[in-house]
């Protein structure tokens, strides 16, 4: 039994900053030099995106400092800015509003409600707390104290696709079940001070936001995609080119330069592998979901796959207009995938620490 897609739901912030204030911003906090102030300019120009939404903005308008409150402006050379405490108070705070917004407009998409849900499984790696997002979910949106509950954590961009593999197994050893899948990442919690060349990227990337599906059996007629296979790849001799570890202020990636090169050199062979089993080539595939990490990134999966830049638009569309909000990112590309109605059969893909892909066939 597979699973069918039968509702999409998403939700940012109320409040965010164009990529022009977002660099501003940051000069501001770190009292970055001329010199350094031309170089990160360019790094953000260079991102791909145009605006990013922050639970920690409070107006959308105004001076910049004004806007937030979270962070202050560095006092000297050795302030990291908030402790890794604090920013958890903020993802408590936080995080399980938002998770339920996309969660109830899932559920409304799907024409289910929240009494109808026999599985929860909750991702996220930009924070920690017990009980979690997946109770506050649960007693938000009157889902039976009864539902099951599963949590994908610290996975990195790609556990997206590794929760939706999660809901698969679950509707194929029970086909009654109605899975809610939901990701919420408030990766601006994590903001760098200093001048930290691996820092730097993430600082002119990441985003906050929240995305979820529902998923059942799917009917033997049924037009909604349903999950064919999946796959993993460790790319070898990698593990010290992404990683995502426990900073005492915030949450620290580690993001080399050789991470597009990697990408590009080891995904082509394993993707058409992957496919061949699958009885498809990579010409085959109707559409795209890439997860996109940044610029550079998905340059280097279409050299890989052999993909056009038409191909990758919808990904690099969210990118603009939401930024990188880590395991969200793939289930907004897919949503809006979906609802442009682009063909079948599509490839997911994203990602992650390790440095692992994943992929996702869903037609």
């Amino acid at each position: 039994m597979t699973m069918a897609l039968v509702g999409f739901g998403t939700a940012v912030p109320e409040h965010a900053l164009t990529q022009e204030e977002a660099v501003e911003l940051h000069s501001t906090l770190c009292e970055i030099d001329l010199n350094r102030s031309r170089t990160l300019r360019a790094l953000y120009r260079r991102s791909g995106v145009s605006r990013r939404h922050s639970v920690l903005l409070d107006k959308s308008c105004g001076p910049l400092l004004g806007r937030q409150t979270f962070y202050p402006p560095a006092r000297d050379d050795a302030d990291e800015g908030p402790t890794t405490a604090h920013r958890m108070e903020r993802y408590e705070a936080h995080a399980p509003a938002l998770a339920t917004t996309a969660a109830a407009s899932a559920l409304h998409a799907a024409g289910l409600r929240g009494g109808e849900v026999t599985h929860v499984v909750t991702v996220s790696c930009t924070g920690f707390v017990a009980p979690g997002t997946d109770t506050r979910v649960i007693e938000a949106l009157g889902l039976p104290p009864t539902t099951q509950r599963t949590h994908v954590g610290f996975m990195g961009c790609h556990a997206a696709l590794n929760a939706l593999r999660v809901a698969d197994s679950l509707v194929s050893a029970d086909p009654a079940a109605v899975v809610l899948v939901c990701s919420v990442e408030l990766c601006s919690l994590h903001f760098a001070y200093g001048w930290n060349p691996e820092m730097l990227v993430p600082n002119a990337l990441f985003a906050d936001g929240a995305a979820a599906v529902v998923g059942r059996a799917a009917p033997g007629n049924g037009s909604d995609w349903r999950i064919a296979s999946s796959a993993t790849l460790l790319i070898p001799d990698s593990g010290g080119d992404m990683s995502w570890r426990i900073g005492d202020h915030g949450f620290r990636m580690t993001l080399s330069a050789r991470v597009p090169d990697l990408v590009a050199g080891g995904l082509g062979d394993w993707l058409r592998g992957w496919l061949g089993a699958n009885g498809l080539d990579l010409g085959d595939v109707g559409s795209w979901a890439v997860h996109p990490g940044g610029p550079r990134i998905l340059g280097a999966v279409e050299r890989a796959a052999g993909l056009t830049p038409d191909q990758t638009r919808v990904s690099r569309g969210v990118l603009a207009d939401f930024g990188n909000m880590s395991s969200a990112t793939v289930l907004f590309t897919l949503d809006r995938l979906r609802s442009e109605g682009a063909p079948g059969p599509c490839v997911a893909l994203a990602l992650g620490p390790g440095l692992v892909a994943e992929a996702m066939l869903i037609v």
